[in-house]
């Protein structure tokens, strides 16, 4: 098995692993429809949202390219999230999907879920991860295993022993009295996941996130969204955006965003200004989102507040 991953197993220190070529797995990525040069034999969907507009100018134009993707193979090698209109093998929650989750519960760090198909019903699946949308993730993985061959008793063992990725609510610090998770997330869908995991967690724990917006564009287009994503956290900082290959857009800073969050615990920060904004504000748990240079950040800060 090989495998091109969009960021670094912790597992393997690496997003390329190789273990033999029977099998290649990759990330495949929308932007500039990439994906739509790979030739899979089998495609996992997991979710389909609105980004890159850049590239696709609006969310029906991304749809009609991840359609046109999910075309590439028969419908029985096509894994898709339950609420998504495509014709496939069906993974989520309800009881019509072709694969679902019973009887999730989050244990501390420890997700534990049944999987249920209409040839298995597989129990006690465990990893490392919390948050609905990555039981979700475990799941397809669990169901293209079984497709593929892999056995019940296989899958539960690689599940158990999956570390996670690198900057995918990645515990930096997890204390009784101070928690500090640091996650790629960089569109509005992914900080509500996010947010959704530490609600789930650490229900009565006063948060901080700090956010560090990618792109001019995607500030732009979603500044509502990220407003009100942000909104829902105890207390929010944000950094200056990320450009990466863009340049500066007039008016669109995030500034624009702060002023669209709905509460007053908000704050315009400078990367310098971080670990003294946290110990100033002392919450009990501290989130650090994005996709831009804000993870060079998170060693610094952690030796910081450790």
């Amino acid at each position: 098995m090989r495998a091109f991953l969009g960021g670094i197993s912790e597992n393997y220190d690496s997003n390329y692993i190789s273990l033999g070529n029977e099998i290649t797995v990759v990330e495949a990525d929308e932007y500039d429809r990439s994906f739509l040069r790979l030739h899979p034999d089998m495609i996992c969907i997991t979710a389909i949202d609105p980004d890159h507009l850049d590239t696709y100018q609006s969310g029906y134009s991304v749809e009609e390219s991840f359609m046109e993707f999910s075309r590439k193979v028969e419908p029985q090698n096509l894994f898709v999230n339950e609420n998504l209109s495509l014709e496939g093998n069906a993974f989520g929650f309800s009881k019509t999907s072709d694969i679902r989750i019973e009887d999730l519960r989050i244990e501390g760090l420890k997700s534990i879920f049944n999987m249920v198909t209409p040839a298995y019903t597989i129990k006690g699946l465990e990893f490392f991860m919390p948050g609905v949308h990555n039981a979700v993730n475990a799941l397809t993985a669990v169901a293209v295993c079984l497709k593929l061959g892999v056995s019940p008793d296989s899958i539960r063992e690689s599940l158990s022993t999956f570390r996670g990725v690198k900057r995918r609510f990645s515990y930096q610090i997890n204390h009784p009295e101070f928690v500090f998770i640091d996650d790629y997330a960089h569109h509005p869908k992914e900080i509500d996941a996010v947010y959704d995991s530490i609600c789930g967690i650490f229900p009565k724990k006063e948060n901080l996130v700090i956010f560090q917006p990618h792109l001019f564009t995607r500030t732009r287009d979603f500044a509502d969204a990220f407003a009100d994503s942000l909104s829902r956290f105890d207390n929010v900082a944000l950094l200056n955006i990320y450009p990466a290959r863009e340049e500066p857009i007039e008016g669109i800073d995030s500034q624009f965003i702060l002023e669209k969050i709905s509460h007053i615990r908000k704050k315009l920060i400078a990367k310098d200004e971080m670990c003294s904004h946290v110990r100033q504000v002392n919450p009990k748990v501290l989130i650090t989102l994005g996709a831009g240079d804000i993870g060079d950040e998170v060693g610094k800060l952690k030796k910081l507040l450790s």
